[in-house]
């Protein structure tokens, strides 16, 4: 993937500097940071919107100037990914978020690796949530948002666990049939169960719900039922 210009919003200063570690040897570079979007409209204009393709923000609660100067940005350069990385699931928040146009709202506890994927399909064009915050939303039942919600390992295949590491590399149905030698029809079945073993919806959440389930280790198959 080629090198992506990221712009740091967070309140915290000290996190800002562990981003910039984080991000050390991965195609993440940052080009500038600022405590808030209003501290940060004179550097991000002093780099220009072609040096920018995501603004990584921590959203604050109740700042409706914030909310509108993501919008402003969205409409003047769409090109512009902007992700929510923030420490919890908040209602408004979340709703401001996507009304605005943000293309991500993640929890500063994912692990790093689920962060990368996360940010590296954004950029793709994808919208990428926690899976639980999915499944909150389609219910409607967003005063859920709070709660801890434990992720099971629904008795998957060996098989299913082969296609969740293909998904994580980004293979398309053709390439995940052609590396496990079997059809495609037989993939597309074998991928309609996983989704709904992990109440994912779709193959993006699938992946992100692989990472934060050490799926992309190769120790993971450990304890998971073969019921092919």
């Amino acid at each position: 993937m080629d090198a992506i210009n990221v712009f740091l919003i967070d309140a915290n200063k000290l996190f800002r500097e562990g981003m910039k570690r984080l991000f050390e040897g991965t195609p993440f570079h940052v080009v500038g940071e600022a405590g808030s979007l209003r501290d940060g409209t004179a550097p991000m204009n002093a780099i220009g919107p072609d040096g920018i393709d995501m603004l990584l923000v921590d959203l604050p609660s109740g700042v409706d100037d914030e909310v509108e100067a993501m919008r402003v940005l969205r409409e003047e350069h769409p090109h512009i990914k902007t992700v929510i990385l923030t420490t919890d699931l908040d209602t408004r928040r979340l709703s401001a978020a996507l009304g605005a146009g943000a293309g991500g709202y993640l929890l500063k506890d994912i692990a790093c690796e689920a962060l990368m994927q996360s940010l590296k399909l954004v950029m793709m064009g994808e919208k990428v949530f926690p899976t639980h915050l999915a499944e909150l939303l389609v219910s409607g039942r967003t005063e859920d948002m709070g709660a801890e919600l434990p992720t099971r390992r629904k008795g998957l295949s060996q098989r299913e666990v082969q296609i969740l590491r293909c998904l994580l590399n980004g293979n398309s149905n053709k390439m995940i049939a052609n590396h496990l030698h079997i059809t495609e029809a037989t993939v597309k079945v074998h991928l309609k169960s996983l989704l709904r073993k992990i109440n994912a919806s779709n193959r993006t959440q699938a992946a992100i719900w692989a990472l934060n389930n050490g799926i992309g280790d190769q120790t993971a198959e450990a304890g998971i039922a073969a019921t092919v």
